[in-house]
């Protein structure tokens, strides 16, 4: 089951964020939230890195054979 498959929960702040509308931002507001967005991508990859170097290290040190 792919996590797309699974239903969102209420207070998911990404559904929320998708379903809010662009058109009464300003350019500067704009550019503010895709600021914001670029940084959460970041923060998001960085957490990917380590999760990932983390399961290797683990997988490593329990690795059979």
């Amino acid at each position: 089951m792919d996590d797309e498959d699974l239903p969102r929960r209420r207070d998911d702040v990404l559904a929320a964020l998708i379903k809010q509308p662009l058109d009464p931002l300003s350019v500067d507001e704009l550019d503010d939230r895709i600021a914001a967005l670029e940084g959460e991508i970041a923060r998001t990859r960085a957490r990917i890195a380590f999760a990932t170097s983390h399961k290797a290290s683990a997988d490593a040190l329990f690795k059979k054979g």
